[in-house]
């Protein structure tokens, strides 16, 4: 089958180019000809705007806006390395289309030609923010012929942001068969008018750890504790700095703002993420795709919920693997819960991917 996805495949972020890679290199193993939609609207293209002014408090008038970017811009150019490093990313392993859309009315006027298209995987419904918004993610471009189906979408959120409740409803009537990343995204289907939504792993769940090696070539031979840490959670630094004291350990950071006084990579590519987690000992997040991959990596990792609210997709997991002591767990208390099971996660993590990957099947044909 000729297969176009569309998910937001370069916002640099690490889980995002991820899991973009994991589904179209599952489906390539399958033997399907894939293209991701290299789909890159306004709002997804100032990541590393070198003069833009995010805060209306600093855009109000000439002299607040040069104060703002007095103080932003000697990071921003050194932001600059890491935005190269996932671009060297982007062209080794995405294969996009030959052109660049920016909207989706662009996407209407010249749609990529493609037997199915797939909408997912990641936070491409989360109604907070534009892209859960924006028609292209839910296939509104697509030809009537093509059949449509959603992997792995997300809400992100326990319900989609009431204002936008009956455009998503009716955008979802765009699809043949819909996939959600998360247990409680079956429920707010429902709510919609979508009730026979099934509930499916992330696309990077679909490759073999093996797979994954071949990308993470890069070895770090040191013993530590690795914080990926979005918000700079104090809660994150006490646990790592505690089970750091007690084992020894080193402290490794990756795009922190708190001061760890340990190694700090803020250039890596995503490739050298994954890398990264393989070779710890402790992963401690607030990460979502931190998480997936010290499962995969078989690691012993804790989750701190993030404050801005969007952790279901990260508590859905884990209690559906029973690590539910693993997300906010009591910073005296990390270092005397047992070993993870591997052995019983396993067997339900494995019975998922296979869930998974045949809904894959039977509706690729």
């Amino acid at each position: 089958m000729e297969i176009k996805t569309i998910t937001c495949h370069d916002v640099y972020n690490y889980g995002a180019s991820l899991q973009a890679f994991a589904l179209q290199k599952y489906l390539v193993d399958q033997g399907h000809s894939v293209e991701i939609i290299d789909y890159k609207p306004d709002y997804l293209s100032g990541h590393y705007d070198l003069w833009k002014v995010n805060h209306h408090k600093w855009n109000r008038n000439f002299f607040t806006r040069i104060a703002y970017l007095s103080i932003k811009l000697p990071f921003r150019l050194m932001d600059l390395r890491r935005k190269g490093s996932f671009d060297v990313f982007r062209k080794k392993y995405l294969k996009l289309t030959s052109k660049r859309y920016t909207t989706n009315e662009e996407l209407k006027e010249d749609c990529p030609k493609a037997d199915i298209f797939i909408a997912g995987s990641d936070q491409i419904w989360n109604t907070i923010f534009p892209n859960g918004r924006d028609a292209a993610f839910y296939l509104d471009f697509a030809t009537k012929e093509s059949k449509k189906i959603a992997y792995a979408a997300s809400f992100a959120t326990e319900s989609v942001v009431p204002e936008y409740k009956e455009f998503v409803k009716k955008m979802l009537q765009n699809f043949n068969n819909i996939a959600v990343r998360e247990r409680g995204a079956v429920d707010i289907l429902k709510t919609l008018g979508v009730y026979d939504g099934t509930w499916v792993c992330d696309p990077v769940f679909l490759l073999e750890r093996q797979e994954w090696d071949k990308i993470a070539v890069k070895e770090y031979k040191e013993e530590y504790i690795l914080v990926y840490d979005f918000e700079g959670n104090e809660r994150i630094k006490k646990i790592a700095l505690k089970l750091a004291g007690e084992y020894n350990l080193k402290v490794f950071t990756i795009n922190v703002r708190l001061d760890y006084s340990g190694k700090s990579f803020k250039n890596i590519d995503p490739a050298d993420f994954v890398s990264l987690i393989r070779d710890a000992k402790y992963i401690i997040s607030n990460s979502f795709h931190g998480t997936v991959f010290s499962l995969i990596y078989k690691k012993e990792f804790f989750v701190v919920s993030r404050e801005e609210g969007i952790n279901t997709r990260m508590q859905n997991l884990l209690e559906y693997l029973n690590l539910s002591d693993r997300m906010d767990p009591i910073v005296e208390n990390v270092s005397k819960l047992n070993p993870i099971n591997y052995t019983e996660v396993d067997q339900v993590l494995q019975s998922f991917i296979a869930d998974s990957k045949l809904f894959l099947k039977s509706n690729l044909g």
